[in-house]
């Protein structure tokens, strides 16, 4: 099941994301996920795995296991890198070996001081607080991501956090456009004002955190997780799934891509069956009701400053 972008390319509805997921595991995790059937890896520069994720697809491409063709991989500009983003996206492609990314994402709406391209650090300032660079705009890093699909190296590019504010500025600065906007949205954390913008503006939505954060989230921010709800339980029991297929499949039921993350084999093949029920409308709305607008991806914890203030 895919999606078709604003930029005529197709994206498969569900991918696998490799936040946090630990180097020596990658390689199995990924030859894995593609003979489950997954096609759509997503990766970034500050998850400091490129290079283990490039090895695997190198190794799946050379055995036959899948063609390059076939798989959409998405990665993302650090925030250190907004004022060397063609050279950040090499940078990323060696690591991968790849010729070319299907999605090249900006992280996060901010630059902030420069380490080195590839090294995706978070500099903190005297006073703790993340070391923004006031001197580089979204306009300008816009327009050098825009640069990366008439070299050939990009097929897709998009944003990712950003709200409807930074939303439409891209829109009005774009000559092309955003293809997708990446943000952390899931059961507790609907945001459906952004959600039904980014649609009504040709933006596909792919939910970070689709699972609301679970484990990794709780360990890092101390925040709860969707998964224990009482009434998604109970409509998991209802159609004999578990609690994180009918939270998947309730996002791609709203058109949004989700890119479940896990280490676990078993939890692999589970997020790929959901595509053999689909919600009623009233299990739809019972989700809906349980929007709390809490979010569990907090960044203010190693930055010193909540960018989403």
């Amino acid at each position: 099941m895919e999606i078709t972008l604003n930029s005529g390319h197709k994206m498969p509805i569900v991918g696998l994301g490799v936040w946090r997921m630990e180097k020596e595991g990658i390689r199995d995790l990924v030859i894995n996920s593609i003979k489950i059937g997954y096609r759509h890896l997503d990766c970034a520069a500050d998850y400091k795995n490129e290079a283990e994720v490039g090895e695997a697809l190198t190794e799946a491409f050379k055995t036959g296991l899948v063609k390059r063709e076939d798989l959409f991989v998405t990665t993302k500009l650090w925030n250190s890198d907004h004022g060397h983003v063609i050279e950040a996206c090499k940078d990323s492609l060696k690591k991968l070996q790849l010729d070319y990314l299907d999605l090249y994402l900006v992280h996060f709406p901010v630059a902030t001081r420069h380490t080195g391209v590839g090294t995706t650090d978070s500099a903190l300032g005297d006073d703790g607080v993340l070391d923004i660079d006031t001197t580089i705009s979204l306009e300008t890093t816009w327009h050098d991501m825009e640069k990366l699909v008439s070299m050939g190296l990009v097929r897709s590019i998009g944003i990712s956090n950003y709200d409807v504010f930074l939303t439409r500025d891209c829109l009005a600065y774009s000559k092309i456009k955003p293809a997708v906007n990446q943000i952390e949205t899931h059961p507790y954390f609907q945001r459906d004002s952004l959600v039904k913008f980014c649609q009504k503006h040709g933006i596909c939505v792919t939910a970070h955190t689709p699972l609301g954060g679970a484990t990794a989230n709780a360990e890092w921010f101390g925040t709860v997780s969707c998964l224990d709800d009482p009434a998604l339980k109970e409509v998991a029991e209802k159609y004999k799934k578990t609690v994180a297929q009918v939270v998947l499949r309730w996002g791609i039921q709203r058109n949004t891509v989700v890119i479940p993350k896990t280490s676990k084999p078993e939890r692999l093949e589970e997020n790929f069956k959901v595509f053999d029920f689909e919600l009623t409308k009233e299990d739809m709305e019972v989700i809906k009701s349980m929007d709390r607008k809490y979010r569990t991806n907090q960044p203010a914890k190693f930055w010193g400053i909540d960018l989403y203030a």
